[in-house]
């Protein structure tokens, strides 16, 4: 066996983590499903988690010897506890729909009635993706910067252009990096340590993006990570690193949970920023 068995599920998640980049190929494959999917770990069987990752079942217990277990069972019951602090039910609740027709087509109302229903479910584990100290550090850091610079590429996006422009109803300044003329890396240059750098960016990872974040971040700009997971390339780079998962099983991101977690974001700062205000504002 490997180092000692952690005893909690946040134990495990930063062990796995940490080792991540030393492990086989195939491990790194069952790892990435345990920090991205722990749901799967604790509730399916070896043979059904085996199959579904496409390793033996001796991979599964080989990656939980790894981590210092005895066996698959003994590791397996951090993700059962884990998903039981959390009471999450909504995942067994929740069929996942066989929907088409018999050639195997979709209409466009089938379409639809899959991303609602998928969108619902990913919004359930929203909330408790993250801690609320993550969540207040994210807020305070936002709502006390000077400037602000928002940056996201390709499928985030439309995320960033909403955080910008909600920033700015607050009348706080707030820029959208929209990569005009190129100039994103020259723009996100001007911010200091009194600023803020929020940057989003999911699987496949935007090198640009990552670039931008570690040069903030090597400056000691503080960068507020949109983003899925502990692996993400961000994390390293980010005072705060705000993960809201990744089902690597759908073709398509839905972009729900992250424009529901830029509204709480965006809102939460307003609040303090109006909270600061009337608390400063002199009696009469």
């Amino acid at each position: 066996m490997g180092a000692a068995s952690a005893t909690t599920y946040d134990e495990l998640r930063n062990a796995i983590t940490d080792r991540y980049g030393t492990l086989p190929r195939q491990l790194q494959r069952v790892a990435e499903i345990a920090l991205e999917r722990p749901s799967d770990l604790a509730l399916k069987t070896v043979a059904a988690l085996a199959e579904e990752v496409g390793v033996q079942p001796s991979t599964l217990v080989r990656f939980a010897n790894t981590m210092g277990f005895r066996g698959f069972s003994a590791m397996q019951q951090l993700f059962r506890s884990h998903l039981v602090e959390r009471s999450l039910p909504y995942r067994e609740r929740l069929a996942r729909m066989r929907v088409g027709r018999a050639d195997g087509g979709m209409r466009p109302e089938d379409i639809l009635r899959r991303f609602a229903t998928e969108s619902l479910q990913s919004l359930e584990h929203l909330p408790d993706a993250l801690s609320p100290a993550t969540l207040n550090t994210a807020v305070r850091l936002l709502a006390s910067a000077k400037r602000i610079d928002v940056l996201a590429y390709r499928r985030s996006f439309p995320v960033a252009c909403y955080i910008a422009y909600a920033l700015n109803q607050f009348e706080m300044d707030a820029q959208l990096l929209n990569g005009v003329g190129g100039m994103n890396r020259e723009y996100a240059a001007r911010l200091s340590r009194k600023d803020a750098l929020v940057v989003i960016s999911f699987r496949n990872y935007a090198p640009e993006a990552v670039e931008i974040a570690a040069a903030s971040h090597a400056r000691g700009v503080p960068v507020i990570a949109i983003t899925d997971g502990p692996l993400s390339p961000l994390r390293p780079h980010a005072r705060v690193c705000l993960e809201i998962g990744d089902d690597g099983r759908r073709p398509f991101r839905s972009l729900v949970e992250p424009l529901c977690l830029a509204q709480a974001l965006v809102v939460s700062v307003g609040q303090r920023i109006s909270d600061r205000t009337h608390a400063t504002r002199p009696s009469h």
